[in-house]
């Protein structure tokens, strides 16, 4: 059976799974639980300074956004870092790690921007025995208002310079949590590394109102009638997270920094693809919120049965393997062709790809042949844009297939042409300038 034993910066885990913002409530009970069922490691919900405490609301902390069958897409909290006693949560860390030390024990900490502030707070999170800290630079909503969270994270001078001052103060591996609240996801990652931080965390929560009460007029959710915005996480995220992993692990200033992939993560094959784009860990939370501590049982053995049909021994067998593949558009093969194909046996004859083909797409899905209700692709139309694939109800009745002889009767030029790209295409000004 495929090992997934996991060493992120020294830190060992049975597995990659780490619960993120580990429950709020009494900690060594939960955590215990969550160990229980199966998970690798926690990263403790965010620590911050005793004076003065954080004040949460005593009211609605979560808004959602559901699929068509009420499943949770999408989830937005108002939460801010924890209110307990710094004593208690670093108490309940030391226990909890004396007695899992085979867990991975992260911390995740969020004090005010200032160096005397940092070098407090550190020693005493590392006298629990916890095997790194995470800085909280992410967090969109309440902190960010005193100077905190993504007002830092937005800043990368400042990412480098708490980096420096907690890689000059602590023994413990240093994980700085990126905010995807930001142009260019780079930046901050350079700054982190440039710091001399060991591995950056992402994506932390998205800046969001998750809508509107139209009979209270007001953001939801609310607090005695006002409402505010907060940070967004959920499944819905994963295509901004994967793009943002991405983006570092093939960026040349930050390649081969070791990243904790976090956002959307609900199944064994969201976690393989972040690993698949260089995670070394993957650190889970709406999930546990939607399905409990249990969810991790699944992405467990789906994630090793995945492993051993594909002959993968260990996580370093796969890991990274999508990076090389990802690239810029310009570097796309503008030669390369499609043609969808409709499977005549599979189709149910809804029209859904030639209503959408036709409406907002190349018009190239006939829906009557021979005077029959039939559903044909027109090759001299079709872009092999997949659309009518995407919204066919159907699995596998729309195939997009790869063109390599002949004519494509939409350009009238070969298929077989050699690779192409942007940067040597006629069109493009720039590289006719370069040729002349």
């Amino acid at each position: 059976m495929a090992s997934l034993a996991t060493d992120f910066l020294g830190i060992k885990s049975p597995n990659p799974f780490w619960l993120a913002s580990a429950p709020p409530t009494d900690r060594y009970i939960n955590v215990t639980r969550a160990f229980r069922a199966g998970w690798g490691g926690v990263v403790w919900k965010t620590l911050g300074e005793d004076g003065p405490p954080v004040v949460n609301v005593s009211g609605p902390r979560y808004g959602a956004i559901y699929g068509s069958d009420r499943r949770l897409i999408g989830l937005n909290n108002i939460e801010l870092i924890t209110d307990r006693p710094l004593q208690v949560n670093l108490q309940e860390i030391k226990q909890v790690k004396r007695e899992w030390p085979d867990r991975a024990m992260v911390v995740s900490i969020m004090v005010p921007c200032e160096e005397e502030s940092w070098r407090r707070i550190l020693p005493l999170v590392e006298d629990t025995g916890a095997d790194g800290i995470e800085l909280n630079f992410g967090c969109p909503h309440g902190m960010s208002e005193r100077g905190m969270g993504s007002a830092v994270g937005q800043v990368p001078e400042y990412i480098e310079m708490v980096a420096r001052w907690c890689k000059a103060t602590t023994r413990m591996p240093v994980i700085v949590k990126l905010t995807p609240n930001i142009t260019d996801i780079r930046r901050p990652a350079r700054a982190a590394k440039a710091g001399g931080a060991d591995a950056v965390s992402l994506i932390n929560t998205i800046n969001s109102v998750m809508g509107v009460d139209l009979d209270r007029m007001c953001p939801t959710p609310h607090v005695d009638g006002k409402g505010t915005h907060g940070g967004f996480c959920g499944p819905a995220v994963k295509p901004i997270a994967l793009s943002m992993v991405s983006e570092i692990a093939r960026d040349p200033e930050t390649y081969g920094l070791p990243i904790s992939a976090i956002g959307g993560i609900t199944t064994w094959r969201d976690a393989a693809e972040f690993m698949a784009m260089g995670a070394g860990t993957v650190q889970v939370c709406t999930a546990a919120m939607t399905y409990g501590f249990k969810v991790v049982e699944e992405m467990i053995t789906g994630l090793q049965g995945w492993m051993d049909s594909k002959g993968y021994r260990d996580l370093e067998a796969f890991r990274g393997r999508a990076v090389g593949n990802t690239t810029d558009w310009q570097f796309l093969n503008l030669n390369y062709a499609v043609k969808a194909r409709i499977d005549q046996d599979l189709c149910i004859k809804c029209g859904r790809c030639h209503i959408v083909c036709e409406d907002t797409s190349h018009q190239a899905i006939w829906p009557v042949v021979n005077g029959q209700r039939k559903f044909v692709v027109n090759d001299a139309e079709c872009v092999g844009c997949n659309l009518c694939a995407d919204v066919c109800p159907v699995d596998g009745c729309i195939s997009m297939e790869p063109q390599h002889q002949g004519v494509d009767p939409r350009t009238g030029l070969d298929y077989g042409r050699p690779y192409a790209n942007w940067t040597t295409h006629p069109n493009n000004p720039a590289a006719r300038v370069t040729a002349e």
